[in-house]
């Protein structure tokens, strides 16, 4: 069995006993999501009463400029509103400041993410630290534009955590909530509140685990730039240095000091030891240097966790 079937749960409901579900607090951030999102709420409030789930869902209004408030208030749910837009990461901290449970259970408005996977999800809160939903079903809808870069990212974020990542930033994914408070002194306001999440928990030895899900075309337009993409990149690089520093420093010390040494090597062919050899040893020894005193911080800081 390889580290992916480990790490990935396919999804075997036991028919011959009926699961029983933690109380759950349902946090929907919305953002001129009119089209979409009173359609997103009583999907999910179909789900959890249809599973007896004990739940409460708060919507969080980013300060939209249509009528997302007045299509949300036609149910029966708590509604928070930001007199302006804070960004997507700001919404799921007043959401979760405001649940009443600790299983907290994101999903977006755009009803691309499936609510009906969320008994499958809740299943596995008793093994787990946190259960995300993976878009890697066989119905999966992702811009081709997208898929690039998103793989890069997925990759390189999955090498510097150590360990595989299917999905790095998915928008539905269940979480206690005392864990999230542990880290949120970094996670941000914008988009990259998932990813930053995914990544504290792995480089901090939580368990997480990955239910493939289906992934469907989103209702209105993507909040997502291109630019995005950078700093997404910026943000995986942070965090990783934040609490694995050595996975970013060792290799670049790595790349200046094997640099040193083949120019130094084909200086002594030349008879002429250069400056540029020798820059290229230090910079790496002083590379070297700085990710050991960072991983020293790191461990003082989050060497221990308290459960």
């Amino acid at each position: 069995m390889t580290d992916n079937d480990n790490f990935i749960q396919q999804q075997e409901p036991n028919i011959s006993e009926q699961p029983t579900y933690p109380p759950v607090s349902i946090i929907i951030p919305a953002y001129n999501e009119e089209g979409a999102i009173a359609t997103q709420i009583e999907a999910v409030k179909n789900v959890l009463n249809t599973n007896n789930i004990t739940h409460e869902i708060i919507v969080v209004d980013d300060g939209s400029t249509d009528n997302t408030a007045k299509e949300a208030k036609r149910s029966d749910i708590c509604l928070i509103h930001h007199p302006e837009n804070r960004g997507y990461g700001a919404s799921l901290k007043t959401g979760i400041n405001a649940a009443k449970n600790e299983t907290i259970v994101i999903i977006d408005a755009d009803v691309t993410y499936p609510a009906e996977a969320i008994p499958s999800l809740l299943t596995k809160t008793r093994e787990y630290d946190m259960v995300v939903g993976a878009r890697i079903g066989s119905n999966v809808h992702i811009p081709f534009i997208r898929k690039p870069a998103k793989w890069f990212l997925q990759k390189l974020a999955g090498y510097l955590a150590g360990r595989p990542i299917p999905d790095l930033n998915s928008g539905l994914r269940v979480m206690k909530k005392p864990i999230i408070e542990t880290f949120y002194s970094i996670l941000p306001s914008g988009f990259s509140f998932t990813t930053t999440i995914t990544l504290a928990c792995l480089c901090n030895d939580y368990s997480v685990c990955y239910l493939p899900i289906e992934y469907k075309k989103r209702v209105g337009d993507s909040k997502i730039r291109p630019v995005d993409a950078y700093y997404f990149l910026l943000l995986i690089l942070r965090t990783i240095v934040y609490f694995n520093p050595l996975k970013v420093f060792l290799p670049l010390g790595g790349i200046l000091f094997t640099a040193g040494l083949v120019k130094f090597i084909y200086d002594i062919f030349l008879n002429n030891l250069s400056e540029s050899a020798i820059l290229g040893f230090l910079g790496g020894i002083i590379i070297w240097a700085i990710g050991l005193l960072s991983d020293q911080i790191a461990k003082a800081g989050f060497g221990s966790r308290i459960k």
